[in-house]
């Protein structure tokens, strides 16, 4: 996976996870991924070690992933907009039964 791609990613992960991560984690996280901090400025300001920033980062990046293997609201969202793309284009009552299984 690209830097980017990844980036893109665990910004939407954060999205949908990002409430069942401590207020210090999600604040890292906001800086490094929303705001492109440098791991040099965010230690400057919340007055840790740029290694401390680094690790903590690792480890939201390591909730975010764990969360959505075990509850997959990404995987059924992005399944979800297929469908609806498809959907649009064939008008299928195939694809709406498949559609709504995805959110039982």
């Amino acid at each position: 996976m690209e830097a980017l791609e990844k980036k893109e990613y665990l910004n939407r992960l954060f999205e949908l996870y990002g409430k069942l991560l401590t207020e210090k984690q999600s604040q890292s996280f906001q800086y490094y991924y929303v705001e492109d901090y440098s791991l040099h400025e965010i230690s400057e300001l919340l007055n840790v070690s740029r290694n401390a920033i680094f690790d903590q980062l690792k480890k939201v990046e390591n909730h975010l992933l764990e969360y959505e293997s075990k509850l997959q609201l990404y995987a059924k969202e992005t399944a979800r907009e297929k469908l609806l793309n498809a959907l649009e284009k064939n008008n299928d009552k195939a694809l709406i039964k498949a559609l709504r299984k995805l959110d039982e």
